[in-house]
């Protein structure tokens, strides 16, 4: 691990409180060896024993594919639900892959497309939002990204277990080429975007109603973040759509054309654009968008909570 960064750890993480989360990383680091279809195999079994485990986890995925996929009767909703578990557990498995393995392993498995709409979008000094969504693919799609030939600034929230934090963001930005920034530090993020940086964003987990809207989604009315189209206001910045899709044994990157003016001035048919273009690319990979995640919680008034008992 020492060619993520030579700069010294911390003392106070070398404590003997944290020892079993050094073990915990230590593993991690020896799963990146594994060949790639036996990570897949644990992945897939892991995701099953969680779907058998945790029923209320289950019981809200079942109640978000109800509403996102009216069209799907019971059954086929049931089968999408268990690959959707697998797909997460697939995804953990990944992650060792995405902060240790090798470049080379990983471009024999991995396929660019629309490469050349991130290039177009920066021909003019530009800078970029990376928008994308929560997939199960994200982390080992943000390391892709910089194997394409571009490397970037992962906006993020700062985790509460400090052990967690500082390796999350050390290994990152060995991964990503570029430092991580946290997201309440709009000042920065700006400041990046006006001077041509790439800067990763995910607008589809709202974690407070502050600067949000009700838009649809899949159909149902949902809160949702409008600090794209601000960020891309003040960084002066292009908005360049990025989908990382898990495809048996392979992945494909896939880049999409840098949006056509916005921001359009109307932050909520903004939201309601981006919204309606997470649709397209989940629709492509239904099980591997992050259903897990209570998206209708916050409704407008005179809604019930879906997920209320």
């Amino acid at each position: 691990m020492s060619s993520t960064s030579s700069a010294p750890v911390p003392r106070p993480l070398l404590a003997p409180r944290y020892w079993p989360a050094w073990l915990a990383l230590g593993l991690l680091w020896l799963l990146a060896f594994v060949p790639m279809p036996l990570l897949r195999l644990f992945g897939a079994a892991l995701g099953e024993l969680f779907h058998l485990a945790v029923p209320s986890r289950r019981r809200i995925v079942r109640i978000n594919l109800r509403l996102c996929f009216p069209e799907l009767d019971e059954a086929s909703r049931r089968r999408l639900a268990r690959r959707h578990f697998r797909a997460l557990g697939i995804g953990l498995f990944e992650v060792p892959l995405a902060w240790f393995a090798s470049d080379r392993r990983l471009l024999r498995s991995v396929e660019f497309e629309g490469v050349e709409h991130l290039r177009q979008a920066q021909a003019d000094g530009s800078g970029v939002l990376l928008l994308t969504g929560h997939f199960s693919t994200m982390e080992l799609g943000c390391r892709l990204v910089h194997l394409a030939g571009f490397p970037f600034h992962g906006m993020y929230r700062r985790a509460d277990n400090v052990f967690a934090d500082y390796w999350m963001c050390r290994l990152r930005e060995a991964r990503l080429g570029l430092p991580m920034v946290p997201k309440e530090d709009l000042k920065r993020i700006v400041r990046l975007l006006r001077g041509g940086g790439r800067v990763w964003y995910g607008p589809d987990q709202t974690l407070e109603a502050a600067n949000a809207v009700f838009v649809p989604f899949f159909g149902e009315p949902a809160l949702t973040l409008t600090a794209t189209s601000r960020l891309a206001q003040m960084g002066r910045a292009k908005v360049v759509p990025y989908f990382p899709q898990r495809h048996g044994g392979r992945y494909k990157l896939v880049f999409r054309p840098a949006l056509e003016d916005f921001p359009s001035g109307d932050d909520r048919a903004d939201a309601a654009r981006i919204n309606r273009l997470l649709e397209e690319a989940i629709r492509e990979v239904p099980e591997q968008y992050f259903w897990v995640h209570r998206r209708f919680k916050d409704g407008p008034p005179g809604r019930r909570d879906p997920y209320a008992r």
